[in-house]
């Protein structure tokens, strides 16, 4: 078999792909102290709700190992990247955001898509213009956040 003849998969989804009304989900993804730790470290992020474990203890109303909400989104982007936007993603245009819950180390998240915008470019040719409403979603089937990306992606036809 030549190369020419061997699938590539993980490859990401393109315009023809996503129709209004589309869902899917992603796998899942536990986030580990270690990942809040080096997380809050390389953005230098120091609040004490998530740094000073006796401040979280004693003083805070949250108890726990909590994850701030820019590395749940994060992840999140990330699940979505592997799965529908190798090779395809061009542009991040923009979106709103919603905080519903926290997510604590030891919690497991997964994105829950639904295609709720979907139109080809004006300006520019093979490509087109995609928003999802995305729901991350923990173990227990709570949403902690959602979002609505608008995506340039590419088209498999002009």
């Amino acid at each position: 078999m030549s190369r020419e003849e061997i699938e590539t998969v993980g490859l990401g989804m393109y315009f023809e792909d996503l129709p209004i009304g589309r869902k899917f989900k992603t796998v899942g993804r536990t986030i580990q102290d270690a990942d809040i730790c080096a997380f809050i470290n390389v953005i230098h992020m120091t609040e004490v709700l998530f740094t000073d474990m006796e401040f979280i203890k004693h003083e805070s109303d949250i108890k726990g190992r909590l994850a701030p909400g820019s590395m749940v989104y994060g992840v999140s982007e990330g699940l979505l990247t592997q799965s529908t936007m190798q090779k395809t993603g061009y542009a991040f245009l923009n979106m709103e955001l919603d905080i519903k819950g926290p997510v604590f180390a030891g919690d497991t998240i997964h994105v829950e898509c639904e295609v709720i915008e979907a139109r080809r470019s004006n300006s520019r040719p093979g490509r087109a213009l995609v928003r999802t409403f995305n729901k991350v979603v923990k173990q227990d089937g709570s949403v902690v956040m959602t979002y609505t990306p608008l995506r340039m992606i590419k088209c498999r036809t002009q």
